[in-house]
């Protein structure tokens, strides 16, 4: 009986830890994903490992474009070793406030909720590793600080185990069309 009691105790503190995107119901500003990113956005990041060494950095430059419920985002990323990638996400806005995403290197669909100032992003993504490739699953935050300004924290893992965390910060380049409410 004690033994059943622990690991229920534990198994609620397990699911108290983690981040539901209902958290941020009422937080301002609201974030709109497309409006923010119709335009030009950019980015600056790092890639850490799973102990929290830096291990990449990069800038990236992004061309969203807005028709309808689809959102397409042109991404170009340059890397710290000059290493340079492109990928397009296609994203649908859906009637419940969801979102759902492709590119080349997803598998699968991504699958996004909005709630607040925050958005939580849910994806497979194909990694080249040297020779090799690896499917690593992202749990990606975002959080709109204001109208011209973004956070972004994903943690990365494999088969349950976190490998790593990739961080972003956003600018707005042209702001008149960025979003607070």
């Amino acid at each position: 009986m004690a033994f059943r009691l622990l690991l229920i105790g534990f198994c609620a503190l397990l699911s108290g830890c983690s981040a539901s995107v209902g958290d941020y119901l009422g937080t301002k500003p609201t974030f709109d994903l497309f409006r923010y990113f119709d335009g030009q956005v950019q980015a600056w990041g790092m890639v850490q490992d799973r102990s929290g060494k830096q291990i990449r950095r990069f800038e990236v430059m992004i061309t969203g474009t807005v028709q309808g419920h689809q959102l397409t985002l042109n991404e170009n990323f340059v890397f710290n070793d000059g290493e340079k990638q492109q990928r397009i996400w296609r994203i649908t806005r859906h009637k419940d406030g969801s979102y759902t995403g492709t590119a080349d290197d997803v598998v699968g669909t991504a699958k996004g909720q909005v709630a607040g100032n925050a958005l939580n992003w849910r994806y497979v993504l194909r990694v080249p590793v040297s020779d090799s490739t690896y499917d690593i699953q992202f749990d990606d935050w975002m959080y709109l600080q204001d109208e011209q300004h973004m956070f972004n924290v994903a943690e990365m893992s494999k088969w349950g185990w976190k490998v790593g965390q990739v961080t972003l910060f956003f600018k707005k380049l042209d702001s008149d069309k960025a979003n607070v409410q």
